[in-house]
């Protein structure tokens, strides 16, 4: 019977990483259909949404199955329970990736601010880089991996907080890119939010590897470090500015 369960937990585990792959490429394709302005793209990431709702949906059925089925100890269960709380952030973050592809297909046409894209390419790198080091502490059950992570939200949030400074700039130079940057602003919180349910993935492989119960998400725990961060980050962006004149 251990046997069988082990089996049948091994799965659920390939189901979960599979899930998590396939929504980090969503976040690619749909930030690149946003950069790219590509529309069909940007349409196939929205398409793709329904398998992702229904993949989260099969491995909520099999996790509850072992649960109600296989009478699990309770190191299992915190396992299997900590898997169904993490599917959920999965799905959040396939929906953001949604969302980015909408705003694709609504700015297609107005005019763009190219640095703004780039920057939002980079931050876009950041959250990947975020997602597969979370799916890569889950594999190998780190739960220092997975608290590290919250390091890379910081520097999300200072992205978000400098880009956002540089949409407000180019709009107020630029009345031209009013649309565009109302999107701009959309897909840098929408990027920061996702940063944010990793982090939430990140708490929940803690709990599942080490049975703590952590609060890794540094808005929440450590406030003032993103504003100091953001500080530094602006004088450094100053000085990176007048070197280049």
């Amino acid at each position: 019977m251990r046997e069988l369960f082990d089996d049948e937990l091994k799965k659920l585990h390939g189901r979960f990483v599979e899930m998590g792959l396939t929504i980090s490429e969503q976040i690619y394709k749909s930030t690149t259909a946003f950069i790219e302005h590509d529309k069909k793209a940007a349409q196939e990431v929205i398409d793709a949404d329904e398998e992702t709702n229904s993949d989260e949906m099969k491995l909520e059925k099999q996790a509850l199955s072992l649960i109600a089925l296989q009478q699990p100890v309770a190191t299992d269960f915190r396992v299997i329970i900590s898997i169904l709380k993490a599917s959920s952030d999965l799905e959040r973050i396939g929906d953001h990736a949604v969302s980015m592809a909408r705003e694709t297909i609504r700015v297609k046409g107005n005019s763009r601010i190219p640095k703004v894209e780039k920057a939002i390419a980079k931050m876009t790198e950041e959250v990947r880089s975020m997602l597969e080091s979370a799916l890569d502490a889950y594999v190998k059950s780190d739960a220092d991996a997975a608290k590290k992570l919250s390091d890379n939200d910081v520097k999300v949030d200072e992205q978000y907080l400098l880009i956002r400074d540089e949409i407000t700039e180019a709009v107020q130079s630029d009345t031209a890119t009013v649309t565009a940057s109302s999107s701009y602003f959309m897909v840098i919180k929408l990027l920061e939010r996702i940063g944010d349910h990793i982090v939430n993935l990140a708490e929940w492989i803690v709990y599942s590897a080490a049975g703590q119960i952590v609060e890794l998400n540094p808005g929440k725990s450590n406030p003032e470090l993103v504003d100091k961060l953001y500080s530094e980050a602006i004088v450094k962006d100053k000085d990176r500015d007048k070197n280049s004149k």
